[in-house]
């Protein structure tokens, strides 16, 4: 009934090797997580645990043969690609030939956006000392989810949602929102079609790479709704959404509302509490064609054969929303959810008079405001190159270049949290998840630490032959109220665990 529920972000960067076309991804990839890790000062590296991941168990009810899925499925497999668990509760490593920063677990959409950001800074920091490797070139890092040139690479979304909810429920309430999210949470592209030779802009850099409205596959024959089943918590009392259908984003308002709107509508469909008929008709033909408008008026068809356009049907999931919270919580609805709420409907009110309005919050409105002025300054038609260098000028990570950058220095785009709470992140884990106990074992007996996961960490101490897993199945435990003073007071990983596993007597 509010935004808040466990979540978190994977995004996987786009990389360039400065004067290397052809340069291997993968070794670039590697280049950029090595050099992170190596910068960290431990004297041994985790390693990631895979043995608890089943990356081919569906939610409809069977798992994947492993001999018919495709090798991007099996993200359970060890292929000795850097992976390295950062003392912040986060993953950094090589996924399909990109680095990816996946967050640490969090409560709350301001949270999200805060571990987001410190990723960026990580990847930053990360390229910059791969620079440094004697012989090495530069390697260019892009918050970004296309290479125009029919290449696309994720930016995904992870939701703790109650198992007891009906798989179907999510599927049909879900779809219609996720088609629609785009107009409020979209990248901006300029390019049409998978390898971007129609030259016009677009909403979404995501939108033309999906095909198919339900499946288990995330780089081929994209889904809207992905129905890989991989808790990470107690499979009995828990499912994770793993949502794939979502643009790269550098503005935090974007990135604040495509979650916290995501979580509200999460909480009506476990309530039950979406009773109208919004299906679409057409839902992947439908998400491009929103896309490809970004005037924000063309109407798709409803499976009750109603026309809306994506504007009116957000505003249908807000009104709903609104009414939930209402109903449920009254005035004791919490400031994020208040907020999140508020927010959406400007936006949406806006999008509706003028989309133009809203270039200080989203990142597809402020690029394509970019663009019109060259375009205006210069005479510029939509297939000049030099339009396309300022697409990809955008998602530049770094900030003397990233044009993104430059907007936030001027004040031309809203910031929701302060950069120095960015920065500690990088370091710091969230308080209130079991993210926080896995950081801090880290950083303080990073020599005891084998291995970990979202859902274990696994000790190697002296005297024992076997090495020791300590589960964290529950993601609100291993907090700071939890065990903060246990870490704290304890001297050695043998102490930790020990005090950890020990049984009342008597």
């Amino acid at each position: 009934m509010s935004v808040r529920r466990v979540m978190g972000t994977e995004v996987e960067y786009g990389i360039s090797v400065q004067g290397q076309p052809h340069a291997n991804p993968m070794t670039a990839s590697s280049q950029i997580v090595n050099a992170y890790a190596a910068s960290a000062q431990r004297a041994r590296r985790a390693r990631w645990d895979f043995e608890e991941e089943a990356p081919l168990r569906d939610a409809r009810g069977f798992d994947l043969s492993r001999d018919k899925a495709d090798p991007g499925l099996l993200t359970d497999e060890d292929l000795g690609l850097a992976n390295v668990i950062l003392t912040n509760g986060a993953r950094l490593y090589v996924d399909h030939a990109h680095p990816e920063y996946s967050t640490p677990e969090v409560t709350s959409p301001l949270d999200v956006v805060k571990w987001d950001k410190a990723g960026e800074l990580v990847m930053l920091e990360a390229s910059r000392l791969a620079a440094q490797i004697p012989g090495a070139a530069p390697i260019q890092l892009y918050k970004n989810n296309t290479d125009n040139k029919g290449v696309s690479y994720g930016s995904h979304e992870n939701y703790l949602m109650r198992r007891s909810t009906p798989f179907a429920d999510i599927v049909k309430h879900l779809t219609p929102f996720f088609v629609t999210r785009q107009v409020v949470c979209g990248a901006g592209r300029l390019g049409v079609g998978q390898d971007g030779s129609e030259h016009a802009y677009q909403i979404s850099q995501r939108a033309d790479f999906f095909e198919v409205e339900v499946g288990l596959e995330t780089t081929l024959k994209r889904p809207i709704i992905n129905t890989r089943d991989e808790p990470h918590a107690d499979p009995a009392k828990y499912r994770r959404l793993h949502v794939i259908i979502g643009d790269a984003n550098l503005s935090e308002v974007s990135t604040y509302l495509k979650v916290g709107t995501t979580s509200l509508v999460l909480a009506m469909i476990e309530a039950g509490y979406i009773t109208q008929e919004l299906s679409l008709a057409t839902p992947v033909a439908s998400l491009r064609a929103i896309s490809h408008d970004p005037t924000c008026r063309r109407t798709v068809r409803l499976a009750n054969g109603r026309e809306v356009t994506a504007v009116q049907l957000q505003l249908e999931y807000l009104e709903l929303a609104s009414k939930f919270v209402q109903e449920r919580l009254g005035d004791d609805a919490d400031a994020q959810t208040r907020d999140v709420l508020a927010r959406w409907e400007s936006v949406l009110n806006r999008l509706e008079r003028d989309p133009m309005e809203c270039a200080r919050e989203l990142d597809w409105v402020a690029k394509l405001g970019l663009l019109e002025q060259y375009r205006q300054r210069d005479g510029l038609e939509w297939s000049d190159s030099k339009l396309q260098l300022i697409d990809l000028q955008y998602a530049d990570i770094r900030p003397e270049r990233g044009l993104h950058h430059r907007l936030v220095q001027r004040g031309r785009m809203e910031r929701l949290i302060d950069p120095v709470e960015v920065e500690l992140s990088v370091h710091e884990p969230p308080v209130d998840t079991r993210a926080y106990f896995r950081g801090k074992v880290l950083d303080k007996f990073s020599d005891g630490v084998a291995a970990a996961s979202w859902d274990s960490v696994i000790f190697d101490l002296p005297g024992k032959e076997a090495l020791q897993r300590v589960p964290t199945m529950d993601p609100l435990r291993g907090t700071r109220k939890h065990v903060g003073a246990l870490i704290d007071r304890c001297d050695t990983a043998e102490e930790l665990f020990r005090a950890l596993t020990q049984r009342p007597t008597g």
